[in-house]
């Protein structure tokens, strides 16, 4: 190994494009974020100008490797980004190939759930467990199965992804693609189509959050915090969430079987607000219920740096 200590973990999203300078215990020591370019070019000239910006920091001779965390699908090997729906690369661009040629470090491509999942089990909630799945809830839903240490991809790289299961057949539209997806009702994004839903049905006309929900203004955020406020609606919208928060929760337990669950991604700050609902109705959703053990559920621990965290980590093996 060189004698760099330090890497570089990217966690690039449809919005936002964060970079931390991590050490070998998982501690972020600098960071540096900007908005996500909308074109190739840019973006990853927008990814080359922020490992200099950081190296520029004083970290220049200790750092010895990079890593993306890409809200993407990856082939097997981690070397091209084949789909990105809120991302500009498309068509299995060489991404990893291009990045090593700009920064002349070697980088690392991986999921941006495998990411989190990955800094969990090294660092966070998930030390030590052998079968366990990491369930991550923010714009969308990210999903990772590890065992026994590895992550599995499945044969083409993309395993698994709950969060592209249709369950509501014909159901609302999703970025993908396809219709009913269940990050269409379960994730932060959903939070917003359902509280409209919702509210144009009737009945909550007197709620703080009403007018905004049915003039098309509210937010996840306004959501969130209209619930915590005791607002019918903010109420009536999350208790929606919280069930096929559930649902989702019993096919991971049908499908996979874990020991543990994490969930991850920005929705699960405010767990308490939803948990203990989904929990339930995964308890009794799933097949066999009553008579068969289920796995634990946690909550992240790292929080949003936990991709960066991860594929940094990930990072330092090609040092």
């Amino acid at each position: 190994m060189s004698k760099a200590k330090l890497t570089i973990g990217f966690d690039i999203g449809g919005t936002n494009t964060r970079a931390g300078v991590v050490d070998e215990r998982g501690h972020v020591l600098d960071v540096e974020s900007t908005s996500t370019p909308h074109t190739a070019e840019e973006l990853q000239g927008a990814i080359v100008g922020m490992v200099n910006t950081l190296r520029d920091r004083g970290h220049a001779d200790s750092i010895g490797s990079v890593g993306l965390a890409v809200a993407g699908f990856l082939d097997p090997y981690c070397e091209v980004v084949r789909f990105a729906p809120h991302l500009p690369w498309q068509d299995n661009a060489p991404v990893r190939k291009i990045l090593q040629e700009e920064l002349k470090l070697p980088v690392r491509l991986e999921h941006d759930a495998n990411s989190a999942a990955w800094g969990e089990y090294r660092f966070g909630a998930a030390q030590k467990a052998d079968t366990w799945v990491l369930f991550a809830v923010g714009t969308g839903i990210g999903a990772t199965l590890m065992q026994n240490g590895e992550i599995y991809r499945g044969a083409y790289g993309t395993a698994p992804e709950f969060g592209h299961v249709t369950v509501v057949p014909g159901g609302r539209a999703c970025s993908c693609g396809k219709q009913g997806c269940l990050e269409r009702y379960a994730s932060g994004t959903a939070l917003v189509d359902t509280a409209v839903e919702i509210a144009t049905k009737g009945g909550f006309e007197s709620c703080k959050l009403y007018r905004k929900a049915v003039d098309k203004r509210a937010t996840g955020n306004d959501v969130v915090a209209a619930a915590r406020a005791g607002d019918a609606l903010g109420l009536a919208t999350m208790d929606h969430f919280a069930h096929w928060l559930g649902q989702g929760l019993s096919m991971v337990c049908d499908v996979l079987d874990p020991e543990l669950i994490v969930l991850g991604g920005g929705v699960s700050r405010d767990a308490d607000l939803f948990l203990g609902t989904a929990e339930e109705i995964m308890s009794r959703s799933v097949v066999g219920a009553g008579f068969r053990p289920l796995p634990r559920l946690e909550t992240a621990e790292l929080g949003s740096q936990a991709g960066m965290i991860g594929v940094a980590d990930l990072a330092r093996h090609l040092m």
